[in-house]
Order: C-alpha cells, then structure tokens, then sequence
C-alpha cells in the first residue's frame, strides 16, 4: 500500500449540491422582500420590451441585408480586391452590426436596472 492518501478536491459548490442530495429535501432560492419584488419585476418587464426591440432590430438587419443586395444587383459587378462589393456586404457588415446591436442592448439593460436601483 501507499503511504500517501489520495484526498478529491472539490468546489464547495460541489459539496453544497452532494449534501443537498444526501438530506432529499426541496432547496429554494431565498424569496425577496415585496417591495424588492415589485422592483425587481419592473426592471423584469422593462427589460422583456427593450430585448424584443433589440431582436426586431437584428432580425430586420439580418434579413433586410439579403433584400438589399436583391435589390441593388449592380453591387455584383463593383469590385474592391476583385471580390464582388455583395459578397463584401455579407461578410463584413453582419458581425459589427450585431456588436453594435447587443452593445445597443447592454447599455439600456443596464440603464433600467440602475433606474430600478434608485427606487
């Protein structure tokens, strides 16, 4: 036998989930107080409207951009490095705008929470 003993190196989340098996009871998350849950369910609903505006907003991008390119088909015969301007449009417009779009996003979400901190 080895004289070393081999200890299992956890998190203490682990041990927190293994002893909420061994006691079989239901765990809860703490409940709020009401007026932090009324506060809490204004910031909840506000930022619901300004996500569903944000995903308008990329799903207007994103599929508008092929309609655009079908509409302007004179974009196929610039070329920039000899690569078609469409192809360009495809490749390079989509990724920053959707940066642009969840940084967008970000800072009103943001904004509602620290409003909602204030009262």
């Amino acid at each position: 036998m080895s004289p070393h003993r081999r200890v299992a190196v956890t998190s203490p989340q682990t041990r927190l989930a293994h002893a909420r098996r061994r006691h079989r009871t239901a765990w809860r998350p703490p409940t709020l107080d009401p007026v932090d849950a009324r506060v809490a369910m204004r910031v909840y609903r506000a930022q619901r409207i300004l996500v569903a505006q944000a995903l308008l907003a990329l799903f207007t991008f994103l599929f508008g951009l092929p309609l655009v390119l079908r509409l302007f088909p004179s974009w196929d015969g610039v070329r920039l490095l000899g690569v078609p301007m469409s192809w360009l449009a495809i490749v390079l417009v989509p990724f920053p705008a959707m940066v642009l779009i969840s940084r967008w996003q970000l800072r009103r979400a943001e904004r509602v929470e620290d409003v909602g901190e204030l009262e």
